[in-house]
């Protein structure tokens, strides 16, 4: 345990170093938000949250390439130098869906730059092209698990373990690529996204300690420590976002540190509050695409209570809170005998 404090601490300073550096990095490649509409995946206008986000223009976003860089130097070198036994399978399915999804968050982050450019043509996929891209960066991991990790089964907590066989792998690809949109839609307010990040990544460096997986708590710890540092820069009223390389990659690295603690169904209640923006804004797109009509008033969750009035940091905080609560739920249902 005083390793992985130690290592927290580490990731926590180094990122407070370099994250100002970065910022003033990010302002003279001009990679900020620029005066221009956002459009859904139906490239269709979205004036409700052009309205509520106008005053951001202008803020730097790609912190998550500092915390992607940072966290996966830090990791191989404390794995080293602590000589941590560690499994090559593990290793490279953190790594890798840590940073595939990253690269694809930073194409969606160039894009925004270039996309209305002639001399870019190759900028500009549609979100179904990206789509089945985030499912065949997810079938990767998912195929490691279930061959090479020996993942093939489901713990529900009242009946048992399941032996679902095969079909762990589309059900792993599946939790990968919701987080990975999840995150990537909560991450629409100041702080919010990351402070619940913490949360969650807290309760997955219980269950990793239970568990015994040492390799495992080193990264969520490191991961704390930067993700920690990098929301001292990132809430009301936010110097650095993360950017979709940040919200990607935390979104799909949640999943797979749920996915290796062997207790994949905990992630959907310890990460509560992701659920519930995935959820209204699947509802809402399904309601558009099938129905011809919004289903709710507005989506995702967080946005609805800012139509109603609601403050910023009221609504990031009583996320957190509610966050907290799911939290300590998953726990419990992770623990309970």
């Amino acid at each position: 345990m005083a390793q992985i404090l130690g290592i927290a601490i580490l990731s926590i300073i180094l990122t407070f170093i370099l994250i100002v550096p970065f910022i003033d990095f990010l302002y003279k490649l001009k990679l900020r938000r620029q005066h221009q509409q956002t459009v859904d995946i139906f490239n269709k206008p979205t004036p409700l949250f052009d309205k509520f986000n106008a005053w951001k223009v202008g803020t730097p976003f790609g912190g998550g390439l500092l915390i992607i860089f940072i966290v996966t130097i830090l990791f191989l070198w404390s794995l080293a130098i602590f000589s941590v036994p560690s499994n090559f399978w593990q290793l490279f399915t953190i790594l890798f869906t840590f940073i595939s999804f990253g690269v694809l968050g930073f194409y969606d982050d160039a894009k925004k730059l270039v996309a209305s450019s002639s001399k870019y043509p190759f900028f500009g996929l549609r979100f179904r092209y990206k789509f089945i891209i985030q499912w065949i960066l997810a079938l990767v991991p998912a195929v490691i698990l279930y061959f090479h990790l020996g993942y093939n089964s489901l713990f529900i907590r009242g009946l048992g373990s399941a032996d679902i066989g095969f079909l762990y792998i589309p059900f792993a690809a599946f939790v990968i690529v919701a987080f990975a949109n999840a995150f990537n839609i909560a991450d629409g307010l100041d702080g919010l996204a990351p402070g619940l990040l913490l949360i969650c990544l807290v309760s997955f460096l219980a269950i990793s300690y239970s568990i015994v997986d040492q390799s495992l708590g080193i990264f969520i710890a490191i991961l704390i420590g930067s993700v920690g540092a990098f929301l001292y820069f990132n809430i009301y009223k936010a110097r650095i976002w993360l950017g979709d390389v940040g919200s990607m990659s935390l979104g799909a690295c949640l999943a797979i540190i749920g996915l290796l603690t062997g207790k994949p169904l905990a992630i959907a209640v310890i990460g509560g509050v992701f659920v519930l923006e995935v959820g209204s804004s699947l509802i809402q797109i399904l309601g558009k695409k099938f129905l011809k009509k919004k289903l709710l008033p507005v989506a995702p969750f967080h946005l609805y209570f800012l139509k109603r009035g609601w403050d910023e940091p009221k609504i990031v905080m009583r996320g957190w809170l509610l966050g907290v609560f799911f939290a300590l739920l998953g726990l419990f249902l992770a623990f309970v005998n």
